[in-house]
């Protein structure tokens, strides 16, 4: 062996050991030596460093040491199409895969698996049949891409299983584990474990993991246990998908004492700081940890070495889905945006989700404009989806539509989120249309459409809609009604007034009705004056939520109204036995991108001085139209009121003070929108009906169950609510 051929060998492995290890700075360093030297271009070199940059993230030097390269050949072109689909630019990687001189299997199978990541399931299944035809060989690889472009387009994982088995290609391990995640993730269980349990001695690791992740994913936790013990048993290898998997089952089985002891063991083995495994511990803690939740999964993820970009979408996950923990949740966007990390479909999508619990409407549309600066093309739909959702919680229900026409493609959810806000606005002709418009269009509705469609039922009064719905959605679609459902029924019943059909119904249950159900029975109770009812539905809250305040604020409130102040004091003196106090009224408002707080008869807003007195002289104006103040919801007892007692307090109900300020802050038809933390009152509702007539403006208003958007004297809710 001469010196040139033993440095072009030192050489070659020190740069497939640069790639394997992803060296970039050793690897531009040898880049610079090799373009330095005056030996000639070698291709087998060149692509070694196309892939070296590619998988280290550098897609343009990638491109750049690609064009470089004299004599590309078909891995050439392999290595530089893979890049661009793992940067999320289908497009281009398309053009370079249709410039390769002879493309061989690999080249479809990068292309298949790029469409798959993208979630063009036509484009993929089109390569698919183009491979087929022009006579190249299909193997594992090029199942298992398919099978992931199908996504959740379950009637087409059956054709390819059918033909897997057919053409034997049932033998891959990869194949059968594609078909373990992906009938999982299309809702068929009892398929996935068909599947798992054939395999027989082809289960590897990933079966195994494929087959935990999928029992959780189906709150199946219990199994996803028990297989992961008889998974040590027969000695397989334990890694960090394992542990994970194990981590998603504790979840679903919201085991906080089993998922702190797993967490201990994690420590002791040294899987704490993997950031795989640190995802599912930040997921498992925000989900499971209670209040202390949070604060727990920032512990996780402080310990973390080097927290990626799943890391930050969990972390931002967990603040969304606490309300209070909105702001944070945008925070924690900003500061990955600002470390390096660019956000991905993921990100959107709870960040979104946060922005729809905030009462900044502003935060929400610069994320909206930084999504579409972004041009994310893997899974947009759900992006769009999440924007929906944000809009019409954020009382726009204008441009939630207009992102909903604009959709290049429409899914389940889609329909389900336009359904539902056009739900929670009193729009419910427009939801049952779109209901319509789904079925007409071929997407089979799931049980959130449902819940969806019962909702705007419920909030119209319409009885005999809402029980063919209900009964359509067994018979038809055969999908078994779960407690949203019954809790939405009933609902429905109690507010038209049917009290004893709905206590009838919650009897007839298949389990034991949840703290929803009886709490929307509590609330039809309370609108119908059914004290004897309330008693029993308010005993079964409390003694399902021993710690919350809506039964005791509920029957005292009804035996206030029907002047039993006895025991409306019985009530109020348990509450101070238990130390639950009433949650104060909370309502806030966005003026000039600056949020507002008002708290019932808290003066600690620094202009309530001058939102009282706006308030004085609009309630001068509205009772020359006709309004009178609506005593009974003061809740003080007559003879013990002071003198315009009853008044001061409603006059200062956080709705009342948050719309004043909002009008007296803005332009003529500027938007006011105000958030709610507790239902609207019935003096309220009247009161913010006569100050939009008065003030001739558009006034939202979201409580916790639903909006009411007031205009000329009139509100959505018909009255109905």
């Amino acid at each position: 062996m001469n010196q040139t051929q033993w440095t072009f060998k030192s050489f070659r492995d020190l740069l497939l050991k640069c790639v394997a290890e992803r060296d970039l700075f050793t690897g531009k360093t040898l880049h610079a030596r090799y373009v330095k030297s005056l030996v000639a271009s070698s291709t087998y070199l060149s692509n070694h460093f196309v892939n070296l940059y590619s998988k280290c993230g550098r897609l343009s030097s990638a491109r750049a040491a690609f064009d470089c390269t004299e004599q590309p050949n078909v891995f050439s072109y392999n290595v530089i199409v893979k890049a661009y689909a793992k940067d999320s630019k289908i497009h281009i990687a398309r053009q370079l895969f249709d410039e390769i001189p002879q493309a061989d299997t690999v080249s479809y199978n990068t292309l298949i698996s790029g469409y798959a990541d993208a979630r063009e399931t036509v484009s993929a299944m089109i390569l698919f049949k183009r491979m087929r035809e022009l006579g190249f060989e299909v193997d594992g690889f090029t199942l298992s891409g398919l099978i992931a472009a199908c996504c959740d387009r379950v009637e087409l994982i059956m054709q390819l299983h059918c033909f897997a088995v057919s053409g034997g290609f049932d033998s891959y391990s990869s194949v059968n584990n594609a078909f373990v995640s992906y009938y999982s993730k299309g809702g068929l269980l009892r398929e996935a474990v068909s599947v798992f349990y054939g395999m027989g001695e082809l289960r590897d690791e990933v079966s195994w993991n494929s087959m935990i992740v999928a029992y959780g994913q189906h709150k199946e936790g219990a199994k996803a246990l028990a297989l992961y013990r008889e998974m040590i048993l027969k000695g397989f290898k334990i890694d960090m998908y394992t542990l994970a998997s194990v981590l998603n089952a504790l979840t679903s089985l919201n085991d906080l004492i089993g998922g702190r002891q797993f967490h201990g063991k994690l420590i002791k083995a040294g899987f704490h700081q993997n950031s795989h495994v640190g995802s599912g511990l930040i997921d498992f803690y925000s989900k499971c940890g209670g209040r202390n939740g949070m604060s727990d999964a920032e512990k996780v993820f402080q310990e973390i070495l080097s927290p990626d970009l799943v890391i930050w979408n969990t972390m931002i996950s967990g603040y969304s889905m606490n309300e209070e923990l909105a702001e944070e949740a945008v925070r924690s966007f900003r500061q990955m945006q600002r470390i390096g990390h660019r956000p991905d479909d993921c990100s959107f999508v709870c960040v979104t989700s946060a922005c729809s619990n905030l009462c900044s409407t502003s935060q929400g549309k610069q994320i909206h404009g930084l999504a579409i600066k972004s041009h994310i093309p893997s899974n947009r739909i759900s992006v769009n989806n999440s924007l929906i959702s944000m809009y019409y919680e954020n009382g726009n229900l204008q441009d939630a539509r207009r992102v909903f026409d604009r959709m290049p493609e429409l899914n389940a959810v889609t329909y389900n989120c336009m359904i539902k806000g056009y739900a929670q606005h009193g729009r419910v002709t427009e939801a049952l249309l779109l209901y319509q418009r789904m079925l007409d269009s071929g997407i089979a509705p799931n049980n959130i459409t449902f819940v969806a469609v019962l909702s705007a039922c419920v909030h119209s009064g319409k009885v005999a809609e809402g029980q063919n719905y209900f009964n359509t959605m067994k018979e038809r679609f055969k999908i078994e009604p779960e407690a949203e459902h019954y809790s939405c029924m009933i609902d429905l019943l109690g507010r038209a007034g049917k009290l004893e059909e709905a206590e009838r119904f919650i009897d007839s249950m298949p389990f034991k009705a949840g703290p929803v159900a009886w709490a929307a029975l509590l609330n039809a109770c309370r609108k119908h004056k059914n004290i004897a009812l309330a008693e029993r539905a308010a005993k079964e809250l409390m003694a399902m939520k021993p710690n919350a305040d809506t039964p005791y604020v509920m029957l005292a409130n009804m035996y206030t109204d029907a002047g039993r102040w006895e025991e409306m004091a019985a009530v109020r003196k348990l509450m101070r036995s238990k130390r639950i106090r009433k949650k104060p009224g909370c309502s806030w408002i966005e003026v000039k991108k600056k949020e507002h707080v008002f708290v019932a008869e808290d003066w600690s807003h620094p202009m309530i001085r001058e939102v009282c007195e706006y308030l004085e002289e609009m309630m001068k104006k509205m009772k020359e139209l006709g309004y009178v103040m609506d005593k009974k919801w003061a809740m003080v007892k007559v003879d013990e009121a002071g003198e315009g007692e009853e008044e001061m307090r409603l006059g200062h109900h956080s709705e009342k003070l948050a719309v004043a300020f909002g009008l007296m802050s803005t332009g003529h038809g500027e938007e006011i929108v105000v958030k709610k933390n507790l239902r609207i009152c019935g003096d309220c509702h009247n009161a913010i009906k006569f100050m939009s007539e008065v003030a001739d403006r558009e006034i939202i208003v979201r409580d916790n169950l639903r909006f009411h958007c007031f205009k000329d004297g009139k509100c959505s809710c018909g009255d109905y609510w």
